[in-house]
């Protein structure tokens, strides 16, 4: 099929699953499946491998975050129904001023995004964030847009994220310097997110209100509607410093198995205990085990209440988890027909300077296919031949500028793009309008710093 034929298809693809979703208000997770069984059928992939497509996209998204999301889900609504939520968000709103919330959270989103997954991140701190919007009286997006943009800016740049590593790998770009100038430039990229973030999300709210949409009620309805040291179940709040802890454990974890992953021997008898413990859903499940006792058994909790509060949290958990998959499936199908390929030849063919191609192609393949992954493997892959007769830091400024390119153009192709408007309560339409429109700009400020940057130490 030509490369003209695929990119039409792909287009409509996309225009038939936001009909379906924002106008017909079909279930988003039907739809994506429906659009994706279609798109497929039509790109030709044939009719036999169609379905083990579909599943393929759905085990592989599956499998990364249905044990992160449901634990993590479980995690956030023990905090939840304890005050834990609520009494952290209090304090931090006393301390700092709900001016200056906003801008803490996303100090911390970007801190925590250096070690771990956005997906993962994000899902850790989501019940903060609906915490401290509960608080304030305010929509979540206040809080969680401007944390998901900081958290996905080091999620494309900087190592130990697999997109940059194997990035580098295919540039022979240095690692270590990679992690220094990506993390120097991730500083004015994030500041520009928070600020982007801020006044879209200003505009958006003053269009459609500032309260919080039903969805949202529906998840931030579970907490307590004023913050009070003594909660529901008769007990005080927890402790500020238990609830950070809880957050900060699994994140601590995960870092231990990143960094022992990078300073440890392959032999290390250490390496395997390490990679267990910081593997995602171990962390969780050590977090989850501390909450149990702390905020459940110490509390007076009968172990049926403990129970019924954990599987209290797995009806939201599923909607996230099979919306997502969902998006997963549909990014597959768009990957399998040829669609990303078909364009990233396309633009390699445009002669374009060679960071500024680095960077085109990737935001292009993230915008048609949804992974920043593989949208940064597939651009560095173009370009390697021709990045091979650049400077060392040339390179790791080409692998920068491509990461840069795959934070922009999120939207309904993007599992992250599912998680954030399901955790944050916005409609598809909504999302679009804010989160697609903050990651553009965002990538777009990371790209020009990267190539004013690439004048001097390039």
């Amino acid at each position: 099929m030509s490369t003209t034929a695929l990119l039409c298809i792909a287009a409509v693809s996309i225009m038939l699953l936001l009909f379906l979703v924002i106008k017909v208000k079909l279930s988003a997770f039907v739809a994506l499946l429906l659009v994706s069984m279609i798109t497929a059928i039509i790109a030709g992939i044939p009719i036999d491998k169609v379905m083990p497509t579909l599943i393929a996209g759905m085990g592989s998204t599956l499998g990364s975050i249905t044990i992160i999301v449901g634990l993590g889900a479980i995690l956030g609504r023990m905090i939840e129904v304890s005050g834990g939520a609520e009494a952290l968000a209090n304090y931090f709103s006393k301390l700092l001023g709900i001016s200056r919330t906003v801008a803490a959270v996303t100090i911390a989103g970007f801190i925590l995004g250096i070690p771990i997954f956005v997906d993962v991140g994000f899902i850790i701190v989501a019940p903060i964030v609906l915490g401290f919007a509960k608080v304030s009286k305010s929509n979540p997006i206040s809080y969680g847009l401007p944390v998901a943009v900081a958290m996905l800016a080091v999620h494309v740049v900087v190592p130990p994220h697999p997109g940059p590593v194997a990035a580098a790998n295919i540039l022979n770009a240095d690692v270590g310097m990679l992690t220094l100038i990506g993390l120097i430039l991730c500083v004015p990229t994030a500041i520009v997110g928070f600020f982007t973030a801020r006044f879209v999300v200003k505009r958006h709210l003053a269009k459609v209100g500032s309260h919080p949409s039903e969805d949202s009620k529906v998840l931030m309805d579970e907490l307590p509607d004023e913050p009070a040291p003594i909660t529901p179940d008769g007990m005080a709040a927890p402790n500020v410093w238990l609830v950070m802890s809880l957050v900060i454990i699994p994140i601590g974890l995960i870092m231990l198995g990143t960094v022992c992953n990078t300073i440890l021997p392959k032999d290390s008898s250490f390496l395997g205990v390490s990679q267990f413990l910081g593997a995602p859903g171990t962390a969780l499940m050590v977090a989850l085990a501390i909450a149990f006792y702390a905020l459940g058994i110490r509390r007076n909790w009968s172990l049926g209440k403990i129970g019924n509060v954990m599987d209290s949290a797995l009806p939201t958990a599923a909607v996230v988890i099979l919306v997502t998959g969902g998006g997963g499936v549909f990014g597959k199908v768009l990957s399998e027909s040829g669609v990303g390929t078909a364009l990233a030849d396309t633009l390699n063919s445009l002669g374009l300077p060679i960071m500024l191609a680095g960077f085109v192609i990737a935001a292009a393949l993230r915008a048609a296919q949804g992974s920043a992954t593989v949208a940064i493997l597939t651009a560095a892959g173009l370009l390697a031949d021709a990045a091979a007769g650049y400077s060392d830091t040339y390179r790791v400024m080409i692998n920068i500028a491509i990461g840069f390119g795959a934070l922009g153009f999120s939207h309904i192709n993007d599992s992250f793009f599912w998680i954030l408007t399901r955790y944050l309560g916005i409609s598809v339409g909504d999302g679009i309008k804010t989160w697609t429109v903050i990651t553009s700009v965002t990538g777009i400020a990371g790209f020009i710093f990267t190539w004013i940057a690439s004048m001097f130490i390039a």
